[in-house]
């Protein structure tokens, strides 16, 4: 192997190691731009599922609050702590993915945040056992089938971002991760967080506004 050969290998890492240290300083847009289309699209869906709930909430106001009164809170606060507990160990990942040799660490934090994510699904898997078995349905009146739907929508969503956070965990445990390859962990955790943020939103909309 020539000289300079062996000087551009010991080069390629302290490059990678360069490229994530500048973009901590000058600051950049995490992810793909491919990744933020899929985004914003998909909050652009719920946005108007959200407006049309508040619509049809605005025109049957007493029918709505009687049936709310039958969901149980104390189900929805538990799950807002453990997403934002999965999206904190998610932020840590990515943190320790753009750091020198904690790429183990990272993978550690990725399989922790769906770990803790999975008990949003057990919980919500829970609370609609309770509703069903209460005769609850979505063809019980209004508000209960725009219930069933954005938190079944929103469901769907968080078991989509468990398997996008394993794949992810697997991807980081590349000993030295490339720009592409921690732009594309960036964007499944950008994901991740709009998950945790349309439960946010969704939480009080349908647990405790009256």
């Amino acid at each position: 192997m020539r000289v300079s050969e062996v000087s551009d290998a010991k080069a390629t890492p302290n490059i990678a190691i360069a490229d994530r240290t500048r973009s901590r300083v000058r600051g950049h847009v995490p992810g793909e731009p491919g990744i933020w289309i899929l985004l914003f699209g998909d909050l652009g869906v719920f946005t108007v599922l959200f407006a049309v709930y508040l619509q049809r909430r605005g025109a049957n106001e007493a029918q709505f609050a009687h049936s709310q009164a039958a969901l149980n809170p104390t189900f929805g606060a538990i799950n807002t702590l453990v997403l934002l507990t999965s999206s904190l160990l998610v932020v840590m990942a990515v943190r320790a993915l753009r750091s020198e040799g904690q790429q183990h660490l990272a993978t550690r934090l990725l399989v922790a945040g769906a770990a803790v994510g999975s008990c949003f699904v057990a919980i919500k898997a829970l609370e609609y056992h309770e509703k069903i078995a209460a005769g609850i349905t979505p063809n019980t009146n209004e508000f209960f089938m725009y219930y069933f739907v954005l938190t079944g929508l929103h469901l769907a969503h968080v078991i989509i971002g468990l398997g996008v956070l394993l794949t992810l965990s697997r991807l980081a445990r590349s000993p030295e991760p490339t720009r592409n390859r921690i732009a594309f962990v960036e964007g499944g955790g950008c994901f991740w967080h709009m998950v945790d943020l349309l439960w946010i939103i969704l939480f009080p909309l349908l647990f405790l506004v009256r």
